[in-house]
């Protein structure tokens, strides 16, 4: 079997093909262990191969697996019942992923608009640096040109915005607007949190002209910054709520919430074959049992604590470290260097990070991710800045 096989050349990928995992590790076909920052890019909550999670699919997988959205499951009941308890929020749309989340949560507005506004008020703003997907809808909505330039024209009726600008949204905003998205803390983007007082401006702002608040937690929700919801750390509540990557813990779910204010959609406006179905709720229910019931949420903000410390330290002693930037498990390192090449360095290293805008490293380790392993991650890291620092040396000196 190739490396590449026959699979569509959308990502560049690394050389490796990973076969298990447990935990925080991964171990490659050669049996090579990996440490592993990444968790499927802010999906694998619980880490690789979770007991929890196996069990719940074995279970589920002896019931029933898929019967369609013509008939109601308790499995999807109960989970939407879970999240609206730990929200402030009533109605959930399960789909598939985020990009499909954001295509529900955009017809949201739209729909909202129309039924308020009529024809003329569906204008979409968005903040510059965003992602949000790469279906044409959320590539719309999505605020960086190099991921919208081969597929325009796109969906029209939106605007951008500068993040944490609050006299750009309030020039911008009118009684047109039926929505405003924003992700709380853009991933993607480069870790760019926006300020609660933005937020509560945005907030304040979509009250006036009776538009929706829709928050993009994809990346950033389920736990990922200390609260199940992120919106909760900012003190913010929006109309609409985007969820995925760790809903599932791995398996594939997507889902939108919503206030009463924003329920709009009826029968026939919107649908997803497999959203819903038990199979994916059944984990679901487990991977939110887990982290709530089971304290792996409690946790988290103690181990973020730590782990930035230690990422302080480091950039205490490297000058090319010029940020140490997130919240909760979802941090950044701001580098004044190359961060691709930093990447494939750490690669090299057996550590696996991602990267993230132009200037910085994501680390996005399983909620339960233990100080031990914590110390570990950064004893990698801290070999890969020595390596660099050395290289960045020597670099100045024949520049000289």
């Amino acid at each position: 079997m190739s490396t590449k096989g026959n699979i569509m050349k959308t990502y560049g990928r690394f050389d490796v093909i990973f076969d298990k995992g447990a935990g925080c590790r991964l171990y490659d076909t050669n049996g090579r262990e990996y440490m592993d920052l990444v968790s499927g890019v802010a999906v694998n909550c619980l880490g690789h191969s979770s007991p929890v999670i196996a069990k719940a699919l074995e279970e589920q997988a002896k019931k029933i697996v898929h019967i369609s959205n013509y008939f109601y499951n308790s499995n999807a009941i109960e989970l939407s019942e879970k999240l609206c308890a730990h929200s402030d929020h009533d109605a959930v749309f399960f789909c598939n992923s985020g990009t499909e989340a954001m295509e529900c949560a955009i017809k949201v507005g739209r729909k909202y608009g129309k039924v308020k506004g009529g024809e003329t008020k569906s204008t979409i703003i968005h903040m510059e640096n965003s992602f949000h997907g790469r279906t044409i809808g959320a590539l719309s909505v999505t605020g960086q040109y190099k991921y919208q330039k081969d597929y325009m024209p796109l969906m029209g009726g939106v605007q951008s915005v500068k993040m944490n600008d609050l006299e750009d949204i309030k020039n911008k905003m009118n009684e047109d607007v039926c929505a405003v998205i924003i992700e709380p803390i853009q991933g993607e983007g480069g870790i760019n949190s926006a300020s609660a007082e933005y937020l509560q401006c945005v907030r304040d702002l979509c009250d006036e002209y009776d538009a929706l608040l829709i928050f993009d937690e994809i990346q950033c929700g389920i736990g990922r910054t200390g609260s199940l919801f992120a919106y909760k750390k900012f003190n913010v509540v929006p109309d609409v709520i985007a969820m995925a990557k760790g809903l599932g813990g791995g398996f594939p779910i997507g889902a939108v919430m919503t206030n009463p204010r924003a329920s709009v959609l009826q029968p026939g406006d919107h649908g997803s074959t497999f959203g819903g179905n038990p199979l994916a709720c059944a984990v679901s229910l487990a991977v939110i049992n887990e982290l709530v019931e089971g304290g792996v949420l409690a946790g988290v903000e103690e181990k973020s604590s730590y782990f930035k410390a230690k990422l302080n330290k480091l950039k205490s002693k490297y000058q090319f470290i010029t940020e140490v930037k997130g919240m909760g498990l979802l941090l950044g390192i701001a580098l004044d260097i190359d961060v691709k090449a930093f990447s494939n360095k750490c690669f090299e290293h057996k550590l696996l990070v991602a990267t993230a805008g132009k200037d910085v490293i994501r680390l996005l380790p399983p909620l339960n991710i233990t100080t031990a392993e914590i110390d570990e991650a950064v004893e990698l890291l801290e070999v890969v800045l020595e390596e660099v620092s050395k290289e960045v040396s020597e670099e100045t000196k024949s520049g000289m």
